[in-house]
């Protein structure tokens, strides 16, 4: 998958859990914060996809011995 599908699958799911989530807990919400709350939680699928990643090339990298 190209980096523009990955972002609009996570751009999508974002703005419906954003949803989701903003109607179950604050039904009152404006869209603004539905906005808001998606971008956070794309924001943190990019964090933690950049996170997950240098920490499995870490334990790639050959163990020096001293």
């Amino acid at each position: 998958m190209t980096a523009y599908q990955i972002f609009a699958i996570r751009a999508v799911l974002g703005i419906v859990f954003a949803v989701v989530i903003l109607r179950f807990f604050y039904p009152r919400a404006g869209s603004a914060y539905t906005a808001g709350l998606a971008i956070f939680l794309v924001g943190m699928a990019y964090i933690t996809e950049a996170w997950r990643r240098k920490r499995r090339n870490k334990e790639r990298e050959p163990k020096s011995s001293s």
